[in-house]
């Protein structure tokens, strides 16, 4: 005798859902051997990979997530909430401030909570330092608090006659012809 313990012969043969039954059952029964469970490939040198317990038809982190989240999450991870601010302030002027506003001026610059504008005309340029209060909330509004504390407003810029690397301190250009 080789060790093997004998089936034993049922007094009837199964038949209908008894058949069925048993037939599970040994399914069953096979199925929880370690040695028939499959396994995912394993690399040189590594552990074989287990799958993960995410079953049924609800969310799961390995949902495609939306890009805007994903960004925003990202830049709060980060600590860039201020940086962004700053970009949008000068990136999207237009809709922080309104169409009215930046149709009649342009951010330059932003440096240590000062932005600098650049008006049309210097009817612009005085027009907006009366409005730079309301120009402050509208920022602090869309962009939070702290982001642009102070306002400095230019008028055009002037003609400059200065050329080259090398000029010569005077008045100008002048009408030479007389």
């Amino acid at each position: 005798m080789s060790g093997e313990v004998p089936a034993e012969k049922p007094d009837r043969a199964l038949r209908g859902p008894d058949l069925a039954r048993a037939a599970l059952d040994a399914a069953r029964a096979a199925g929880r051997t370690p040695s028939t469970r499959r396994r995912a490939p394993a690399k040189d040198g590594e552990e074989p990979r287990r799958r993960r317990g995410y079953t049924g038809s609800g969310p799961d982190p390995r949902d495609p997530q939306p890009f805007g989240g994903l960004i925003r999450r990202m830049v709060r991870d980060r600590g860039w909430e201020r940086p962004a601010a700053e970009a949008t302030v000068l990136g999207a002027w237009e809709t922080v401030v309104g169409p009215d506003i930046a149709a009649h001026c342009r951010p330059v610059g932003l440096r240590e909570g000062e932005l600098t504008l650049q008006a049309e005309s210097t009817a612009w340029a005085t027009q907006l330092t009366l409005m730079s209060t309301a120009i402050l909330r509208k920022i602090a509004d869309q962009l939070g608090a702290g982001v642009v504390k102070k306002l400095r407003i230019h008028g055009p810029v002037a003609p400059n006659w200065k050329k080259g690397l090398r000029s010569v301190p005077g008045r100008g250009p002048r009408d030479t012809y007389g």
